[in-house]
């Protein structure tokens, strides 16, 4: 009885869900997005249009999380509609949650080395088409290494060769990294450290009827009072007062 309880309240959830969400796609996200795999929920769009419309400076805008390059586009895609020229830095180590290593991709013969570096490269492939007028920089690394590294302005080297200056605030943060609650948790008090006072976060997989574990750091974010609730869409946009 309990299973059939929580399976009708997840299904009103997502029908909400479902109402609540506005979707600005235009031809080309569509086109992008039947070229560019990944996993979007269209609500995002909305979110990314206007944190990048009322961003506060020209700080840089931080990808957390950046697999195959979707969301990395769509975020240089709303850049150049609303011709904001902020920095886009994302960082990645293309490590998936409870992947072994060492394991092959199920029962093939491809290993998850293999499959790392082509999801890595098709990453690059895509950046270097669909933002090939203002190339993101996309850091190799695990957000807890990328934030120590911020804390310290170090410069690095990106995926595309580039040098990459990091370090100093952040005007919009999209988190879209590991989903455990101490991960989401870690990314958010990282951002915080640096967000501007007006600059936005964007949780990825919050919405409510998600099941995932960043619903409980909405939770405590929904009840601190630097943050406002801006939208969710159904995923959740914040602002820090």
């Amino acid at each position: 009885m309990r299973n059939l309880y929580s399976t009708v309240i997840k299904r009103v959830e997502q029908r909400r869900d479902s109402r609540r969400r506005l979707d600005i796609s235009d031809d080309y996200v569509n086109w992008l997005c039947f070229a560019n795999p990944g996993m979007l929920d269209r609500g995002n769009l909305y979110c990314f249009d206007y944190a990048i419309k009322h961003l506060p400076s020209a700080a840089p805008i931080l990808e957390i999380g950046s697999f195959c390059g979707l969301s990395t586009n769509l975020l240089s895609y709303y850049k150049s509609k609303n011709g904001v020229k902020n920095p886009l830095i994302t960082c990645d180590n293309w490590r998936f949650e409870g992947a072994d290593p060492e394991s092959t991709v199920g029962d093939s013969s491809i290993t998850q080395t293999e499959y790392r570096t082509f999801i890595k490269e098709t990453f690059i492939r895509n950046v270097r088409t669909f933002s090939r007028d203002d190339l993101p920089h996309a850091v190799e690394m695990s957000s807890d290494d990328f934030f120590q590294a911020w804390r310290k302005s170090r410069e690095v080297v990106d995926v595309l060769g580039r040098a990459t200056q990091l370090g100093g605030p952040i005007s919009f943060c999209y988190i879209d990294g590991n989903h455990s609650y101490e991960y989401v948790r870690r990314d958010f008090e990282n951002c915080d450290a640096f967000l501007e006072q007006k600059g936005f976060i964007l949780f990825d997989d919050s919405a409510n009827s998600s099941d995932w574990d960043v619903k409980k750091v909405i939770a405590e974010i929904n009840v601190d009072e630097k943050y406002e609730l801006i939208i969710n869409n159904p995923n959740y946009l914040f602002m820090k007062k």
